[in-house]
């Protein structure tokens, strides 16, 4: 089962998992966005809002379980976001994830084991402004996947943490433009630096379907890490972030900010 399947990530997952065998659910909050979810045979389409416990019903079996539905909001800093909005992100990205989760770990006990993998952020591991609110609400979930995956280990079910850098998506498009905090004066400087270097790493930029063959490919790696990329830019934070003194890492990165 992938949740937020019906665009992106979410959607190239399904796909290429179904591509794979898999009898697939792409689930998500609307279920005429996935009408025309394109694949081979094995994928339906099931309507599931994370944020509404009575919609989640997981299949018997289910063996594997993409935590991928969630949402973004305004880049503001800390001192501007509304409370309101740290609610909503972590109403979709952390709780509802959690209600998910919570209900897909008696069922894999029961069918014998299986992967829960759950997508992040390849931001947490920068400190990268006017992201404070989203990245918290990934972290969260970076967090929860460590208790969880000592946790459940026991029972045969490993747990993956995905930590995309910037996938041709379309929450991805509709960012690309400048952060909301350039309409604050203080930040102004700042939110334009960011901006300039935004169209630095276009180049990197990674297709969906690849993206998904490499988050598969981890689903099916029995014996692999906790956490990886699946392009190449989030794959070279992670190399740095793991060969580096963490210390060292953050103060580095607050610098080039500063």
């Amino acid at each position: 089962m992938v949740t937020g399947a019906s665009r992106g990530i979410g959607r190239a997952i399904a796909i290429e998992l179904a591509a794979r065998g898999f009898d697939t659910v792409a689930s998500m909050r609307n279920t005429a966005d996935g009408e025309d979810l394109p694949g081979p045979s094995g994928i339906r389409v099931e309507r599931l809002d994370v944020t509404d416990p009575s919609s989640i019903a997981l299949p018997d079996g289910l063996r594997v379980l993409v935590n991928n539905a969630g949402v973004e909001s305004d880049n503001l800093p800390v001192e501007h976001m509304p409370l309101e909005s740290w609610q909503r992100l972590f109403a979709t990205n952390v709780f509802g994830l959690v209600e998910v989760t919570k209900r897909a770990v008696p069922t894999m006990r029961a069918a014998g084991g299986g992967v829960i993998c759950n997508i992040t952020s390849s931001s947490t591991l920068a400190p990268v402004p006017f992201l404070g609110t989203y990245r918290a609400s990934k972290a969260a979930v970076t967090a929860i996947g460590e208790s969880l995956a000592a946790e459940v280990a026991q029972f045969g079910i490993r747990v993956i943490e995905i930590m995309p850098g910037p996938i041709e998506t379309e929450m991805l498009a509709a960012s690309d433009r400048p952060s909301a905090a350039v309409e604050h004066a203080e930040y102004r400087e700042l939110a334009e630096r960011l901006w300039e270097g935004r169209q630095g790493i276009r180049a990197s930029y990674t297709p969906a379907g690849e993206a998904a063959r490499r988050i598969v490919d981890a689903i099916c790696d029995d014996d692999g890490p906790l956490r990886y990329g699946c392009d190449d830019l989030s794959e070279g934070m992670l190399a740095g972030w793991n060969g580096t003194d963490n210390a060292q890492w953050v103060r580095g990165m607050l610098r080039s900010f500063s």
